[in-house]
C-alpha cells in the first residue's frame, strides 16, 4: 500500500519522541507540520461518525487506525492504547515519558500517563498565568482564569498523590486521585461557560481531559497490584 501523508506524519512525529523524557516536547505544541497534520487528524476524527475516511484510505474503526501506524510504535503499547478511548492521544502522550529500559507493561504505561498529565498541566498552568497576568485581559476575565490556575493546581496535586498510591500498591487511592482529575479537568472550561464565554484553554483541556481518561482507565482496569 502506497504510504499516505497520515502514516508520513506519524512516522516524522515518532521521530520527536527520541528526545529524552527529561524535556518532552510540549503536547499543546502543534506548530511542527508533522504535529499540526497529527492533530488536524484526531480532531477531525473525534468529531466525524465511522467509517473516518483519510486520504483514500476507509478506517472502520480505531483497530484499523492502530493497524497503520508507523513499525516504530511498540505493538505491547499499541495494545494497551488500543483498549482506551482516546488511543492516538495514548501513544502520543505516553511515549515521550516511557522508561527505553522498562517493559511495555500497563504499569509502566499508566506511570508514562501520569507524567504525561503532568507535564500537560503544567503546559496549561503557565498559559493560563500568562494571560492571567496581561494587562491586556479584562478584569472581569482574571477571576475566571484564577479559577483555571486552581483547577490545575489540583490535579498536579493529585498527580503526585496517585504516583504515591502506585508506591503503595494503593488501587483504591489511585482510582479515588485519577478519578478527581476526571471532574477537575471540566472546571476551567465549566467556569467561562457559565459567563457565556469560550474558554482560551479549551484545546489544551480537551487533550489534557482525553490523557486523563486514558490514564484512569489504563489504572482500573489494566493494572493489577
Amino acid at each position: 500500500m502506497e504510504v499516505n501523508h497520515f502514516i508520513l506524519a506519524l512516522i516524522s512525529l515518532s521521530c520527536l519522541f527520541s528526545v529524552s523524557a527529561n524535556a518532552p516536547p510540549p503536547l499543546s505544541n502543534a506548530s511542527s507540520p508533522a504535529s499540526s497534520e497529527l492533530y488536524d487528524m484526531i480532531e477531525v476524527m473525534s468529531e466525524s461518525p465511522s467509517p473516518f475516511a483519510f486520504d483514500g484510505t476507509t478506517l472502520e474503526s480505531i483497530d484499523d487506525l492502530l493497524s497503520i501506524l508507523p513499525g516504530g510504535v511498540d505493538p505491547a503499547l499499541q495494545q494497551i492504547c488500543g483498549n482506551t478511548d482516546h488511543p492516538v492521544e495514548c501513544i502520543i502522550a505516553t511515549m515521550p515519558f516511557l522508561d527505553e529500559n522498562a517493559p511495555i507493561e500497563p504499569l509502566f504505561v499508566l506511570k508514562a500517563g501520569i507524567k504525561a498529565m503532568d507535564n500537560q498541566t503544567k503546559n496549561a498552568l503557565a498559559e493560563v498565568t500568562k494571560l492571567s497576568m496581561d494587562p491586556t485581559t479584562p478584569k472581569t476575565i482574571v477571576p475566571i482564569l484564577q479559577t483555571c490556575i486552581d483547577v490545575y493546581n489540583s490535579i498536579l496535586n493529585s498527580d503526585q498523590k496517585s504516583l504515591e498510591a502506585i508506591s503503595n500498591h494503593n488501587l483504591v487511592q489511585l482510582s479515588t486521585e485519577l478519578g478527581a482529575s476526571v471532574e477537575n479537568v471540566l472546571g476551567c472550561d465549566n467556569a467561562f461557560k457559565q459567563v457565556k464565554l469560550e474558554s482560551p484553554m479549551k484545546d489544551m483541556d480537551a487533550m489534557l481531559a482525553n490523557i486523563i481518561s486514558n490514564t484512569l482507565t489504563i489504572g482500573v482496569d489494566m493494572v493489577h497490584f
